[in-house]
């Protein structure tokens, strides 16, 4: 790479989720320790980060960790010399005083919008499109992460889906991780599940089937999330760490926030994984293990087309009565009208099981054939004013 583009900068905001703050990180990482790239990551809301990233101190605002310096995005915005590219995360804008230095420099730094992922179909069309600034002309593109060879595809850090295979041959070292989560490993005969997702009206009826169904279920649960519908379900109790709460065949166990690569690790060790928003969405995909994606709920409905639209791309390979199941769960479980309870559809998925494992292994497989976002920005950073 040219010695001019060797500075990234890369923004972001946390709105109300851990996906803002989690896919910046991941990307700046993977841009310090892949393409050793000199790069500063800037946000808003360090006291997020500090839960998924081990060594940041949330009461600094200057600090270096995992190759990447972290510092916090605070107005007014300091005077720095802005990076020769610079990464907009989710629409999260740039600094003005930032944007100025930009329009002095000659020639001006790059300039990326990463957008929100998303498998409909207009993302291919759009992906990499040049939207000047409206007002100072500034170059900019907008880069989509997506499931197309059009689009830029996903974070997948060099050597992750052969770190995912040696991890799951080695027994040791997965009863290491559940040693440290104060869990037993798991049994032959137990349906092992990690569950991170949105609050849920469904939640309760969904742990009623697990702890009246004919499977042993193990549930883990990040602390604090679900509370309020754990508290319904469990008649004012709730997991802590080191104290699970049982029903039945159900299990439920509170773990600590971890970092993301042993998040990466919880997900491979488990037979069905709950994620939400968009950077556990992504993991678990990588996990190729059978999973239920929570996605963001919008106030104007814009959510559905999205759900819908990755639905139809992922179910496409299944067979029909695999992908009902799958489709009727998912429906579910995201709350959409005529989708039925959620004990009903969770029997049809189960039946669907085997199925839906051997599909999610062929999905990763797929997906680690299309572009890398992280290699993608690079190569189109250093062909901008070709």
């Amino acid at each position: 790479m040219p010695q001019q583009q060797r500075r990234w900068d890369v923004f972001g905001k946390v709105v109300d989720n851990f996906g803002d703050a989690g896919v910046g990180w991941r990307l700046a990482r993977e841009l310090a320790a892949e393409h050793a790239l000199e790069v500063t990551l800037w946000q808003d809301d360090l006291a997020t980060l500090a839960r998924m990233a081990p060594g940041i101190d949330p009461q600094l605002d200057r600090q270096f960790a995992a190759g990447v310096t972290v510092r916090r995005w605070r107005e007014p915005f300091p005077d720095v010399v802005p990076a020769d590219v610079a990464i907009e995360t989710f629409g999260c804008g740039l600094p003005s005083s930032y944007v100025a230095a930009m329009a002095r420099a000659a020639p001006p730094p790059v300039w990326f919008v990463l957008e929100y992922l998303s498998a409909e179909p207009w993302v291919g069309d759009v992906h990499g499109l040049a939207s000047p600034h409206p007002e100072l002309g500034l170059p900019r593109r907008f880069w989509f992460p997506g499931f197309t060879a059009k689009t830029g595809g996903l974070i997948r850090e060099a050597g992750l889906l052969a770190a995912r295979d040696e991890f799951r041959r080695n027994e040791a070292a997965q009863r290491t991780l559940w040693s440290t989560l104060g869990v037993s490993a798991p049994s032959k005969d137990e349906v092992r599940v990690t569950l991170f997702c949105y609050p849920n009206a469904v939640l309760p009826a969904l742990l009623d089937a697990w702890a009246n169904g004919d499977d042993t279920i193990v549930c883990i649960v990040p602390e604090g999330v679900a509370t309020r519908a754990l508290a319904a379900w469990g008649a004012g109790s709730v997991p802590h760490p080191g104290r699970p709460l049982r029903r039945g065949r159900l299990s439920l166990h509170s773990v600590p926030f971890v970092s993301q690569d042993d998040y990466d690790r919880l997900l491979w060790s488990s037979s069905l994984n709950f994620v939400r928003g968009e950077d556990s969405f992504v993991r678990a995909q990588w996990a190729a293990s059978p999973f239920m994606w929570h996605i963001y709920p919008q106030a104007d409905g814009a959510h559905w087309a999205k759900l819908g639209a990755f639905m139809d791309r992922y179910t496409a390979g299944l067979d029909a009565d695999a992908s009902a199941g799958v489709r009727r769960f998912w429906r579910a479980w995201n709350g959409a009208d005529g989708a039925g309870p959620i004990d009903a559809a969770w029997l049809e998925f189960v039946s669907a099981r085997e199925a839906v494992g051997r599909h999610s292994r062929a999905w990763a497989a797929h997906l680690a054939s299309l572009p890398e976002l992280g290699a993608g920005l690079v190569d189109a950073g250093r062909s901008w004013y070709d």
